[in-house]
């Protein structure tokens, strides 16, 4: 596995036909350990209000939690949520948070989502995956380009970009992306400072699932 920490590395990356890097969610020094949870928006044919609305009460559901989630187009089809961790936290851990979360979510609006991930399961509702976090699992980079029509750039967004009617999956591309970074700057500017544990999370968590299922 390649090891990229400097523009050399990244360079070197895309020399070898790497056009859309797809990082671990864990880094080398604790590859045990993942330092973020990705969950992944995909969308019901190209449904893209769905998307939209689904972020918004997941955000605030991990707000509630007292997590600090960022949210990012992928370029391709959805959105991602993003909650950067404190890595104190193992794979089995963190993963069965975000599919707890996840349940919760879909039992709360069972005809507008599913985890379901089989395709003939969801019956036109919104996939809320979360499969990506698990130890060797990968999610595209933030700025990372795509290898579509336009080249379209997974593109960190503030939470207030969420009520754009133009907002799209593939709203910046490699021509545009340097327009919004001058006007806007980086969204996700001071991003590292919201780490979070998740043990006072998954504790609050616990609780509303068994108050639910009550």
């Amino acid at each position: 596995m390649v090891v990229c920490d400097d523009a050399a590395t990244l360079a070197y990356l895309a020399n070898q036909a790497c056009i859309t890097p797809h990082p671990w969610l864990s880094r080398a020094d604790r590859l045990d350990c993942p330092d973020r949870l990705v969950f992944d928006l995909d969308p019901p044919a190209d449904d893209f209000e769905i998307v939209r609305w689904t972020a918004r009460q997941l955000g605030d559901f991990l707000t509630d939690l007292g997590l600090a989630p960022a949210v990012m187009t992928t370029g391709s089809r959805g959105l991602h949520l993003l909650v950067l961790l404190d890595r104190r936290t193992d794979f089995d851990t963190a993963r069965a948070f975000a599919r707890s979360t996840a349940e919760l979510l879909a039992a709360r609006h069972p005809d507008k989502l599913t985890t379901a991930p089989r395709k003939d399961k969801r019956r036109g509702r919104l996939y809320l995956d979360t499969q990506r976090n698990a130890y060797a699992q990968t999610s595209v980079a933030p700025y990372a380009v795509r290898a579509r029509l336009h080249a379209p750039i997974a593109t960190p967004i503030s939470w207030d970009e969420l009520d754009d009617p133009e907002l799209g999956p593939q709203r910046w591309t490699l021509r545009t992306l340097q327009d919004r970074l001058s006007v806007r700057g980086n969204a996700w500017q001071g991003l590292s400072r919201c780490r979070r544990s998740l043990t006072r999370a998954r504790r609050q968590l616990d609780t509303l699932v068994e108050d639910e299922a009550a």
